[in-house]
């Protein structure tokens, strides 16, 4: 039989598949046959982006450098119970206050009911609420400690927090020891109503009875610091420190450009913005907080060895006037 002729083409493709010489010979099916090695599962939350120079940071290393980024210093956030571990001397703190908790008394609803966030929010912190309050030490110096964790429903001011304040100066005023404050906070917390707004002047109240008692009295806003509470307690005690670019203000920057329709200046709202308007006293990083907290201390009611608890207005020995 004779043979068919070849279509030309074929030829042209059996050309164009053929190696070249000296080339290696095609191997079919080579990335079918490449054996992949499963993806391994990472754990969440291992690191996280600096929200000021945008570096990411491995989350170990920025809690073993106090939550401050290496690469630009901000200062992030810190849960209360940190925070405690960082301030106070160990052994001494006393916590104080642990068994009040929110009410809805408005049954209030958005996404979710008030009561639901409530209990989210003391199983994700381990806090009763969103103020710790305690007694305890710095290097040596008796205090009454009050410090907002943002963690708990972003720091907000509700009857709880208020009443902590208030209980926080009287126990600094009966027992004669300097009131330290630290604020991270949202403002006042929007589900209590008109209740959360009654605590701006209720804490402002508790604080000038500590001052009439010839008590001492610091507050430290953190990033943020913002709301009622900027706007009530946080801003009324004997000194004002703040945390290096910690945001504070009452509304925040992007309302306030929206409203005013003009472009604020650079740093508008930040830490060292208000140190050059005269807004506060000192900045301090939180390295140095220890040791600049008892320096203050003493300049206010001397070493430790020396302090001698202040007796009540109505018993120190006030000048007669004519």
């Amino acid at each position: 039989m004779a043979k068919q002729p070849k279509d030309p083409k074929d030829e042209a493709k059996q050309d164009a598949e053929a190696p070249e010489e000296g080339a290696e010979p095609r191997r079919e099916g080579r990335l079918s046959r490449l054996r992949f090695s499963k993806k391994k599962d990472m754990p969440g939350g291992l690191w996280l982006k600096c929200e000021s120079c945008s570096e990411v940071i491995f989350r170990k290393e920025l809690e073993e450098k106090g939550r401050v980024c290496p690469s630009c210093g901000f200062h992030f956030t810190v849960p209360g119970r940190e925070r405690i571990a960082m301030l106070i001397d160990e052994g001494t703190w006393e916590e104080l206050h642990t068994d009040l908790t929110a009410i809805d008394r408005l049954g209030f609803v958005d996404s979710s009911p008030y009561a639901d966030k409530i209990e989210r929010a003391m199983k994700r912190t381990g806090q009763s609420e969103a103020l710790l309050c305690g007694s305890g030490r710095i290097l040596g110096r008796e205090v009454v400690v009050a410090i907002l964790d943002f963690g708990f429903m972003g720091g907000s001011m509700g009857e709880v927090v208020g009443e902590k304040i208030a209980l926080a100066a009287e126990t600094a005023a009966r027992d004669g020891k300097p009131l330290i404050i630290f604020t991270s906070s949202g403002g006042a917390r929007m589900h209590e109503g008109i209740l959360s707004l009654m605590q701006m002047a209720k804490t402002c109240a508790a604080l000038d009875t500590l001052n009439q008692s010839g008590g001492f009295s610091i507050c430290v806003m953190t990033h943020p610091t913002t709301g009622g509470v900027t706007a009530s307690f946080a801003s009324v005690t004997d000194l004002i420190l703040a945390e290096p670019g910690a945001l504070i203000g009452f509304a925040g920057p992007r309302v306030i450009a929206t409203t005013l329709k003009q472009e604020l200046p650079p740093g508008f709202q930040r830490a060292e913005f208000l140190l050059e308007k005269g807004m506060l006293d000192a900045i301090v990083a939180r390295s140095e907080m220890r040791e600049t907290l008892a320096k203050l201390i003493d300049y206010a009611q001397g070493p430790p060895s020396e302090v001698v608890p202040t007796p009540p207005r109505a018993e120190r020995d006030v000048p007669a006037t004519h």
